[in-house]
C-alpha cells in the first residue's frame, strides 16, 4: 500500500473519528442541559434578576457547571447574570495562568481571589492526616465573604449527582444521620444561598464532557495521595454497583428525593403519636466561619 494510501486512510478514519466525538459531545451537551435546566427549576434555584457566583477549582465538575449555565443563560426564560470566581490558595506548583486565560478565552466576568490558605493547612493539620476539613473551611469563609461584598444572590457549585449519594453514605456510615447534601441551602440570616445545578447529573457524564471540551482540568495537589480517605472507599463502592447492577445508583437518587417519614424514626420530622408530619431540623448554610464538620475526604476541595 503506497503511503499517499495510508495517508488518505488515516485522514478518514481521523474523520469518522471527530465525527462521533462532535455527536457525542452535543448528546452530552443536551443532556446535562436538561437535567441542569429540571433541577434549576425542580429547587428554583435561579429567578429572574439573580447574580450567580460560579465558583471554579479548576476540576472537571466546576468548568462543566459553568459551561452549562453560559450555554443556559443565552435561552433561558428568565435573566440573570454570572461571574467566576476562583480562590488561589497558593499551593505550590499552582499554574496561575490557567484559569485567567481560559476565562477570558470565555469573555465572562471573573475575580481571582489570592489568599494564603496552603500555608495555615500545612501548619495546622498534621503530617498524615486529612487536610480538606480546615481547606474546605477556610475557603467557604472566603468565599462566603466575596458574594456578600459584591451583591451575589447564589453561590453555584459543581456538586453532582455522585456526590449526594456519596455524602449520603458517608453520614450513615461514619455520622450516625441521614443527610447529605441539598440542591439549595439557605442562610439563617439571608446573607447566602448556595446551589448545585449538577445535582441531576451522573459524574462519569460531567468526566467525558470535560474530556470532549478539553477543559484546561488543574489538579489540586494539597492533598497529596491520600488513597484512603472514607470518600474514597464509597466511590469506589459505587463504581463497583455501577458494573455489577447497572441502575442501582439512580434508584438511589430517586430515594432521596422521595422521603417518607413515617416510615423513619425521627420524631423530629414525624409525631408517631398524633400520626402528623412535622417541620424536623431546619439545615442552614453556615455564613463567613463555618463551625466544623465531619471530614468525609476530597469532596469540597476537587468540587469547590
Amino acid at each position: 500500500m503506497s503511503e499517499a494510501m495510508i495517508a488518505s486512510a488515516e485522514q478518514s478514519l481521523n474523520s469518522e473519528r471527530e465525527r462521533r466525538q462532535k455527536l457525542e459531545l452535543n448528546k452530552l451537551q443536551k443532556r446535562l442541559r436538561r437535567e441542569v435546566g429540571q433541577a434549576i427549576a425542580d429547587f428554583s434555584m435561579i429567578e429572574a434578576g439573580d447574580k450567580v457566583m460560579c465558583c471554579l477549582s479548576g476540576g472537571k465538575d466546576s468548568y462543566a457547571m459553568l459551561d452549562i449555565l453560559l450555554n443556559l443563560q443565552k435561552s433561558a426564560p428568565v435573566s440573570f447574570e454570572l461571574i467566576a470566581v476562583n480562590l488561589d490558595q497558593k499551593q505550590p506548583g499552582f499554574p496561575e495562568e490557567v484559569l485567567p486565560e481560559y476565562l477570558s478565552s470565555m469573555g465572562i466576568e471573573y475575580h481571582i481571589i489570592e489568599k494564603d490558605t496552603y500555608s495555615i493547612v500545612k501548619e495546622k493539620v498534621p503530617e498524615g492526616k486529612t487536610t480538606c476539613g480546615l481547606c474546605s473551611r477556610l475557603r467557604r469563609g472566603i468565599l462566603y465573604n466575596f458574594a456578600e461584598e459584591h451583591g451575589v444572590t447564589k453561590i453555584a457549585l459543581g456538586h453532582h449527582r455522585d456526590d449526594l449519594l456519596e455524602t449520603l453514605f458517608l453520614n450513615m456510615f461514619y455520622g450516625g444521620k441521614l443527610k447529605s447534601m441539598p440542591p439549595v441551602l439557605h442562610s439563617d440570616d439571608g446573607r447566602n444561598t448556595v446551589i448545585r445545578p449538577l445535582a441531576y447529573s451522573r459524574e462519569k457524564d460531567i468526566a467525558r464532557y470535560a474530556g470532549l471540551r478539553e477543559f484546561p482540568i488543574i489538579p489540586c495537589n494539597l492533598c497529596g495521595s491520600q488513597e484512603n480517605l472514607q470518600r474514597q472507599v464509597i466511590k469506589d463502592m459505587f463504581q463497583s454497583w455501577d458494573k455489577q447492577h447497572p441502575g442501582r445508583l439512580e434508584t438511589m437518587f430517586r430515594a432521596m428525593c422521595n422521603v417518607e417519614p413515617s416510615h423513619l424514626a425521627d420524631t423530629s420530622l414525624y409525631d408517631f403519636r398524633e400520626g402528623k408530619r412535622l417541620g424536623g431540623k431546619r439545615q442552614a448554610v453556615h455564613t463567613a466561619e463555618p463551625e466544623a464538620t465531619t471530614d468525609f475526604g476530597r469532596l469540597d476541595v476537587l468540587n469547590i
